[in-house]
């Protein structure tokens, strides 16, 4: 066989649809790379961002939370990791030789990432850096795991830059979705007291049960009086904004207390600039830092969690053929947790 099935992006742009395709050819590993065959992969919000063309995207097939089974190595991988249990992250090489890779590659600027630049996981085989992969425990299965491989890394990326201490207050904007629901269990598994903020009955429920202190609804809450009011008047200590929204950051340097810090994750346009005066951020003290995914001792870190049942991603998962469906979905923002997409075998 020399073709396969995948999900074919024509071109990036608004209302996009991918088209499934029976005629894409199967890769063939090069020095260093192996054959994996998928069997499930998550969908992120940011693959739509991407197939809308609102984030650069300069290849055909999106998607980077893939796991499958290795079914061909090529030169120079050892013929130990046949059969071996993978999964394929955002970041699908960095350079590993350069001044920011000594630092944390997680932002290497010669990296390559799946769904961006190279051919994603919205298909049924794909070959990747044998290095570059992530040994998956046995004890998780392929369709719970996959969705840690790109939101649950982010996010425990993102709450170890916040440095908090155990009883600190954590606020997360866009807690229901796909990226804050695992943020939640992994904040309060370390100790720290959650406000999730999010809107809608089913999706506080779901924050409560996975161990937020308290939620907010946007909608019907005044968000930034009752934040005050847990915090003894003066906000919390960090904030992880997961949501893509401008209100969410307008809103979030109002939830912060002095001194507090902010984490950037969620992604809006990419022509929206932060809405604070350094005068602000000079009175306050404030901390802002960008994190996109993690390390790979932080991978290792969060799978062992997930092991040990502090981490379980509320999934959904829909067959390969309703991908645009889903898609439109997540576009609307109508989906808690997060989407998992059984490849065709």
């Amino acid at each position: 066989m020399e073709t396969q099935t995948a999900a074919w992006l024509e071109a990036p742009k608004p209302g996009a649809r991918l088209v499934i395709r029976n005629d894409i050819e199967i890769p063939t590993p090069i020095d260093g790379e192996i054959l994996v065959k998928l069997e499930y992969t998550g969908f992120c919000h940011s693959d739509v961002h991407s197939i809308y063309g609102e984030t650069p995207m300069d290849t055909d097939i999106a998607g980077h939370e893939g796991v499958g089974r290795v079914i061909k190595v090529g030169p120079g991988v050892p013929e130990t990791m046949l059969n071996t249990r993978v999964g394929i992250r955002w970041q699908y090489s960095t350079c590993g030789s350069c001044e920011i890779c000594a630092v944390n590659p997680t932002v290497c600027p010669n990296q390559h990432n799946s769904g961006r630049d190279v051919r994603g996981t919205f298909q049924q085989y794909i070959v990747a850096p044998a290095k570059q992969v992530t040994k998956i425990p046995v004890q998780l299965k392929s369709e719970v795991v996959a969705p840690l491989l790109c939101a649950g890394l982010t996010l425990y990326s993102a709450i170890a830059k916040a440095h908090l201490s155990p009883g600190e207050w954590l606020v997360i904007p866009g807690a229901g979705g796909g990226l804050g629901h695992l943020g939640v269990q992994i904040a309060s598994k370390r100790g720290y007291k959650v406000i999730a903020i999010d809107t809608g009955e089913a999706k506080r429920e779901m924050c409560l049960k996975l161990g937020a202190t308290t939620f907010l609804d946007f909608k019907t809450n005044k968000v930034e009086e009752e934040v005050k009011r847990l915090t003894n008047g003066f906000g919390v200590h960090a904030c992880i904004v997961t949501a893509g929204s401008e209100a969410a950051y307008t809103e979030a340097f109002k939830l912060v207390r002095p001194l507090g810090t902010l984490v950037c994750v969620g992604l809006p346009r990419l022509d929206f600039d932060l809405p604070i005066s350094p005068f602000m951020m000079v009175v306050k003290g404030l901390h802002v830092v960008g994190s996109s995914v993690g390390t790979d001792k932080e991978m290792e870190e969060l799978l062992e969690m997930a092991v040990h049942g502090d981490v379980v991603p509320q999934i959904a998962v829909f067959d390969f053929d309703e991908i645009n469906n889903v898609m439109e979905r997540l576009a609307r923002f109508e989906i808690g947790g997060r989407i998992v997409l059984r490849i065709p075998q």
